[in-house]
């Protein structure tokens, strides 16, 4: 499986972006799939996820009811919608997608089988 996310880009406090993860492969649909983001100096962070069926999603408390995730397995892609950015969502966004992620795992980079590249979001006050 091969991930490419996309959508960053510098926006406003208070501004929206939604981000895309474009995966290869024909078993996307069976795949958990994560968005985590690290800033300069930190360790990469767990944001957001959601498993195969689309109907079970995990938030990171710092994003709840301002970021949603979602999938459509028909076009291999997932999102995560970022509204109300703050300041302190500055990060490199990566999407990863795992295989066999038990729910204890879901908030765990290393469960995650593949990454794509990052896109960087930049959040300016």
């Amino acid at each position: 499986v091969q991930l490419q996310a996309s959508g960053g880009g510098l926006v406003q406090a208070g501004d929206s972006l939604r981000l895309s993860c474009a995966a290869s492969g024909r078993t996307f649909s069976s795949y958990t799939m994560g968005w985590f983001r690290q800033a300069p100096g930190k360790e990469r962070e767990f944001v957001a996820g959601i498993r195969w069926g689309g109907n079970t999603k995990y938030y990171t408390d710092s994003v709840k009811g301002r970021f949603t995730i979602s999938r459509d397995n028909a076009k291999n892609t997932a999102y995560l919608q970022m509204n109300s950015l703050k300041p302190e969502d500055t990060a490199v966004y990566y999407c990863g997608a795992g295989n066999r992620i038990i729910i204890s795992q879901v908030r765990a980079p290393p469960a995650y089988d593949y990454w794509g590249r990052g896109t960087l979001v930049t959040v300016s006050s």
